[in-house]
């Protein structure tokens, strides 16, 4: 991706800035009050566009190249992809987030995609270029992700409306999982791969036009990126900040085990692909449920005082696995450990008060890269011990050693929680 330097003509005058119908942020706020801020409308469409086209893009790119070899490895390493290239791309574009201006940001990454999408409809493109295309549109995922967030605290303030709008963009990237699907398939009904690809392209042009006209342009929050591991290092030097990362990081990690191993259980069970379809669809759905509840029903003082006990519990609904349960133990416990998803509204609030201004971008990118990465490794890890072990008692140890590893992640951030905190840098962060 190029970008260049920001001139002075591109500093935001009074004329670039939509009126903010945006009051200040209220003690208890509300989703509606979220989507009354004019910006995060353009956000949120240009979300559930980009989001949809992903899911669209991943099914049909999957149909595409097994038409064309015939091999179901080349087939699954077409969906891997969407994945490895994550972790490498956060690492190395952390610094664009904070050193050029969001909204430039977010526009070039989502041409980005568009043009890697708009190569794949081409009939001369090859398979091995398919795959390239497919690994630059993830290269760009987190940039795009963590800048986008970071923005949203320009947007909606730093304080509740900010936590409610991060939650309904994981909402419609949750829903996106289980609609999105769906839809491509339904879409290869009627259109060919490359016609469904093309309708990807469109969404990745339509999000970039919402992002340019809707948002307002905003300057760089630091002058200079630094190295590709400068914002990984700046937010593990301090104590809060790590141990909060920690917490976003960890436990996802542990909680894929058992999607991860769906497949194999059912079968274990002598269920078909209703119940695995079903079962599919349980963590998804409670974590959007108890994502809802949070955010419309619970203050935000409450909503800080339930990730302790939240985060503590959500993985013990695992523990139910010792037993080897029948399609309905597992059903409920897969929606407990969603449910339990809902202290993550106040574990973003205290991120987003810990990390400074001039790091969010950078910050933002390397959380959201740090858990899809370890995500994948959850699951590959899962695998692994599931060779030589029974599945439910992989996933009945991957609750034991995540709560574990949660109780001690909570333990610290009692330890350097606000009023305990030491002396701070420069930085704005504890040096303690």
């Amino acid at each position: 991706m190029a970008t260049v330097n920001q001139p002075a003509a591109d500093q935001p005058a009074a004329a670039d800035h939509p009126a903010h119908d945006q009051p200040a942020a209220p003690t208890d706020s509300g989703y509606r009050d979220v989507f009354r801020v004019r910006e995060f409308r353009s956000v949120f469409a240009a979300h559930l566009l980009s989001v949809l086209g992903v899911v669209v893009a991943e099914i049909s790119l999957t149909v595409l190249v097994y038409r064309l070899t015939g091999s179901p490895l080349m087939s699954a390493l077409t969906f891997a992809l969407g994945f490895l290239p994550y972790a490498l791309g956060g690492t190395l574009l952390a610094g664009l987030a904070d050193r050029y201006p969001a909204r430039r940001v977010l526009v070039a990454c989502d041409l980005v995609c568009a043009a890697c999408a708009a190569a794949m409809v081409l009939p001369v493109t090859p398979v091995a270029g398919l795959l390239a295309l497919r690994c630059a549109m993830s290269f760009v995922a987190p940039l795009f992700q963590g800048a986008r967030s970071a923005s949203l605290a320009d947007i909606l303030g730093a304080g509740d409306v900010f936590v409610l709008g991060r939650s309904l963009l994981r909402m419609v990237a949750q829903s996106a999982q289980l609609i999105g699907f769906g839809l491509g398939g339904l879409l290869l009904t009627v259109l060919a791969p490359r016609g469904a690809i093309a309708l990807t392209a469109a969404g990745f042009l339509g999000s970039a036009l919402l992002l340019r006209l809707g948002t307002a342009a905003r300057p760089a929050r630091a002058s200079a990126g630094g190295t590709p591991l400068g914002g990984l290092r700046a937010v593990f030097r301090h104590r809060r900040t790590r141990v909060l990362t920690l917490l976003f990081w960890l436990p996802p990690a542990f909680v894929v085990v058992p999607e991860a191993l769906l497949a194999p259980y059912v079968a274990g069970l002598g269920g078909g692909t209703v119940a695995l379809g079903l079962l599919m669809c349980a963590l998804p759905v409670g974590t959007i449920a108890g994502e809802l509840w949070a955010g419309s029903v619970l203050t935000a003082r409450t909503r800080s005082r339930i990730v302790a006990p939240l985060a503590a519990v959500g993985l013990t609904p695992l523990l139910l696995y010792a037993v080897r349960p029948g399609v309905v133990v597992v059903l409920a416990a897969l929606l407990a450990a969603g449910l339990a998803h809902a202290y993550t509204l106040g574990l973003d609030r205290m991120y987003v008060d810990a990390v400074p201004e001039e790091l969010r971008g950078r910050a933002m990118t390397l959380l959201g890269t740090g858990m899809m990465t370890l995500q994948g490794v959850g699951m590959a890890l899962a695998g692994l011990a599931a060779e030589f072990l029974p599945v439910h008692v992989v996933v009945t140890a991957s609750g034991v050693l995540g709560t574990l590893v949660v109780l001690a992640l909570l333990a610290e951030s009692r330890a350097c929680a606000p009023a305990a905190e030491g002396p701070r840098d420069e930085t704005g962060l504890t040096t303690k």
